[in-house]
């Protein structure tokens, strides 16, 4: 069978001009990234301005105390470059004081799931080493949404009121930050933040000192906001609101254990893309610090098959997908993490070979990581059903039902010269930890995707990175990078992903009718969020893929939830031909908020 025709959707159309910009964020971020391109800021000034607005009009998808993974190449350069703004595990963050504390996982809320902030310094080391534009006129943006106010958005106010318990009994800053009234606000509600406008306002004071009008004084300026975001009162003020008891997710109280030592001690950076050939794309991601090369493993395993098992749309097609998935992010598990990652022997003709043959006509139930010679395969605890979960806890994603529980932000930006930029905001949510009350955030929790097991590449360790989910993509044809493309959705994003670019590379989809069209998505893997469940051959898929094909994934032992017709794939994406250098833009349309721009 061929690959299944593109369906008729009613989209919105493919926008041209000298700049697009998409994102599965806030409507202010997006138009804020506009307006600086319009202004004649390119990729990198946009994405930072729109970065540090995300910081103040969704602070339950994420913060300045989290973390952001990027993928970018500049328009005189010759390869992606990823950017890394993970931050690693304090170094007090010992699994055997975790295990002391009576934990069995690290907790997905409270202070002691805390990894050092990422997100600030490397937003500011992209604009020091890409950017044009000044500092203070980049953050003009969210300190005027900040301190002037901003309408909370319907998610946003629906996560507090889902805390607001939490917030009245045990956060009680939270209560004061979010519930100043006493009362969750209401969707549409004027909100502000003059804390978090302080903190902006002291980066580019702190820029101010520096009066070298060149541009090694412009990056001597961005250097000095960076140093007074980690080793001044900000770095201060986070560690000891941190080692203050207060409630984690499990229900225990306990004290954080992060420092301003730890703050001093982390810098962004740069790192060299991980990329895999994939039907005439080069298909790019960041390391086995994230999940991204198990999307790599996955076109991996499916390039040589035929078409028709590339198509979700068909039953044969979302069976090998699903399995496929499952094999790769089996590995994934195994062995992803902040350690020396085989990712040579993972992606090698004769494992994928192997690993292609475990794909057979049902549903498989088992956890099945590979072997690797010399190395021996870590298996993470297989915990069954939902577990006692925390309103404050994990990454807000899709629950297993279905029901959209929030993800975090995304963004895709292009500009006239060719920059483009593909990036993953996230942690720090208004749920993550009691905020701190002088500064306006909280910190992240991303410490919880580490395992307390010794011997795992993922496992706790001060000084290494947790292994993240966020996982930008970049798709170069001909050694020029074509479009950017990412997803917020903890382990969904490369699996939400994963179908727009087989619909794309395979079936010849325009970018909006990929992203448009029924999705699916396994849940057979541990969760990377506590408390770390998992669901044997479990499948959510979108009920627009027909009663037929559910039904024959039924048939096949898929155990599979139906999530609604509009419910899964938060996809967004920008590219440029560059040939004409028209670009173009397409976002998703589901129940969170999504924009494409062009101009």
């Amino acid at each position: 069978m061929a690959y299944t025709p593109p369906p008729s959707f009613t989209t919105r159309p493919t926008l041209s001009g000298t700049f697009g910009m998409s994102a599965s964020t806030h409507w202010l971020a997006t138009a804020t990234a506009q307006s600086v391109l319009e202004r004649g800021g390119n990729a990198f000034d946009a994405s930072v301005a729109a970065a540090f607005v995300l910081h103040v009009v969704e602070p339950h998808l994420n913060g300045p105390g989290g973390d952001l993974v990027g993928i970018f190449q500049a328009a005189d350069a010759s390869s992606p470059t990823v950017l890394m703004g993970q931050g690693p595990a304090p170094a007090a963050a010992t699994a055997e004081h975790y295990l002391a504390e009576g934990l069995e996982l690290v907790p997905g809320s409270g202070a002691l799931a805390a990894a050092v902030p990422g997100a600030v310094d490397a937003w500011l080391l992209l604009l020091r080493d890409h950017g044009t534009w000044e500092l203070g006129d980049v953050l003009g943006y969210a300190i005027g949404y900040a301190r002037d106010g901003h309408p909370i958005v319907r998610q946003a106010a629906a996560t507090i009121a889902r805390v607001a318990q939490l917030f009245t009994e045990d956060w009680t800053t939270s209560r004061d930050l979010w519930m100043p009234g006493g009362a969750p606000p209401a969707p549409g509600d004027v909100v502000r933040n003059p804390a978090y406008a302080a903190v902006l306002d002291a980066l580019v004071h702190a820029s101010c000192t520096v009066r070298d009008d060149g541009p090694v004084g412009r990056a001597a300026r961005i250097d000095a906001a960076r140093r007074e975001w980690k080793s001044g009162r900000i770095a201060q003020e986070a560690a000891a609101f941190a080692a203050l008891p207060h409630r984690h997710s499990t229900g225990g109280v306990h004290a954080g254990v992060i420092t301003e030592e730890d703050f001093a001690a982390f810098d962004a950076g740069y790192e060299a893309a991980v990329t895999r050939e994939f039907r005439g794309r080069t298909v790019a991601k960041a390391g086995a610090w994230t999940q991204g090369p198990a999307l790599l493993q996955t076109l991996a395993l499916l390039e040589p098959l035929a078409d028709d098992l590339l198509d979700p749309s068909q039953e044969a097609g979302a069976h090998t997908i699903l399995e496929a998935q499952k094999l790769a992010l089996a590995d994934r598990d195994a062995w992803f993490g902040d350690a020396d990652v085989d990712l040579d022997a993972l992606l090698s003709d004769d494992y994928l070979d192997r690993r292609r043959a475990l794909i057979g006509e049902e549903a498989s139930a088992e956890f099945r990581p590979g072997d690797l010679p010399g190395r021996a395969t870590f298996r993470p605890p297989l915990r069954t059903g939902v577990g006692r979960v925390s309103a404050s806890s994990g990454e807000p994603t899709v629950a297993r039902n279905g029901e959209t529980r929030g993800d975090t932000c995304h963004l895709d930006v292009v500009d006239r010269w060719g920059n483009i930029v593909s990036a993953t905001p996230s942690g720090g949510w208004l749920q993550s930890s009691p905020a701190i009350p002088s500064l306006g955030f909280c910190l992240g929790t991303r410490l919880q995707m580490t395992w307390l097991e010794p011997g795992h590449p993922s496992s706790l360790v001060p000084g290494l990175r947790p292994r993240t989910t966020l996982t930008p993509t970049l798709v170069l044809r001909d050694g020029a990078p074509e479009f950017a493309i990412g997803s917020p959705g903890g382990d969904q994003q490369d699996q939400w992903q994963l179908l727009v670019l087989l619909r794309m590379v395979v079936g010849g989809y325009s970018p909006q009718e990929a992203i448009d069209a029924p999705s699916l998505h396994t849940t057979a893997m541990p969760e990377s969020f506590w408390p770390r469940t998992w669901t044997p051959a479990g499948a959510v898929v979108e009920d627009r893929l027909g009663d037929d094909v559910i039904d024959r994934l039924e048939r096949r032992g898929h155990v599979v939830t139906r999530a609604g017709d509009w419910a899964l794939g938060r996809v967004s994406a920008v590219g440029r031909d560059a040939a004409t250098g028209v670009v173009w833009a397409a976002a998703n349309p589901r129940g969170m908020q999504g924009y494409a721009a062009g101009r």
